[in-house]
Protein backbone atom coordinates (compact mmCIF):
# COMPACT_ATOMS: atom_id res chain seq x y z
CA UNK A 1 0.00 0.00 0.00
CA UNK A 2 1.31 3.42 -0.86
CA UNK A 3 0.99 6.20 1.64
CA UNK A 4 0.59 9.03 -0.88
CA UNK A 5 -3.20 8.97 -0.42
CA UNK A 6 -3.35 8.56 3.37
CA UNK A 7 -4.61 11.49 5.45
CA UNK A 8 -3.36 12.10 8.98
CA UNK A 9 -6.02 12.04 11.69
CA UNK A 10 -3.96 14.47 13.77
CA UNK A 11 -3.51 17.37 11.32
CA UNK A 12 -5.76 16.37 8.36
CA UNK A 13 -2.85 16.73 5.92
CA UNK A 14 -1.49 14.05 3.59
CA UNK A 15 0.84 11.71 5.47
CA UNK A 16 3.50 11.88 2.75
CA UNK A 17 3.99 15.61 3.44
CA UNK A 18 4.97 14.90 7.06
CA UNK A 19 3.58 18.13 8.52
CA UNK A 20 3.25 16.96 12.11
CA UNK A 21 5.13 14.45 14.30
CA UNK A 22 2.36 11.88 13.86
CA UNK A 23 2.62 12.14 10.05
CA UNK A 24 6.39 11.81 10.13
CA UNK A 25 6.24 8.80 12.44
CA UNK A 26 3.65 7.07 10.27
CA UNK A 27 5.57 7.82 7.09
CA UNK A 28 8.81 6.50 8.59
CA UNK A 29 7.08 3.37 9.89
CA UNK A 30 5.51 2.64 6.50
CA UNK A 31 8.82 3.14 4.70
CA UNK A 32 10.61 0.79 7.11
CA UNK A 33 8.01 -1.94 6.73
CA UNK A 34 7.86 -1.81 2.96
CA UNK A 35 10.45 0.04 0.88
CA UNK A 36 8.11 -0.12 -2.13
CA UNK A 37 5.59 2.05 -0.26
CA UNK A 38 7.54 5.13 -1.26
CA UNK A 39 7.01 4.35 -4.95
CA UNK A 40 4.07 5.84 -6.78
CA UNK A 41 1.58 3.56 -8.52
CA UNK A 42 2.84 4.76 -11.93
CA UNK A 43 6.40 3.78 -11.02
CA UNK A 44 5.21 0.34 -9.96
CA UNK A 45 3.35 -0.05 -13.28
CA UNK A 46 6.47 0.98 -15.19
CA UNK A 47 8.55 -1.59 -13.29
CA UNK A 48 5.93 -4.24 -14.03
CA UNK A 49 6.01 -3.36 -17.74
CA UNK A 50 9.81 -3.69 -17.79
CA UNK A 51 9.57 -7.06 -16.06
CA UNK A 52 6.98 -8.33 -18.55
CA UNK A 53 9.05 -7.10 -21.50
CA UNK A 54 12.15 -8.82 -20.12
CA UNK A 55 10.31 -12.11 -19.63
CA UNK A 56 8.84 -11.88 -23.15
CA UNK A 57 12.28 -11.18 -24.64
CA UNK A 58 13.83 -14.13 -22.81
CA UNK A 59 10.97 -16.42 -23.86
CA UNK A 60 11.38 -15.31 -27.49
CA UNK A 61 15.11 -16.13 -27.40
CA UNK A 62 14.38 -19.58 -26.03
CA UNK A 63 16.30 -19.20 -22.77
Amino acid sequence: MTYDRLVCANCAAPVNEGRCPVCRASRDRLQQQNPLAALSPMTLLALLAVLIATVALLAHQGV
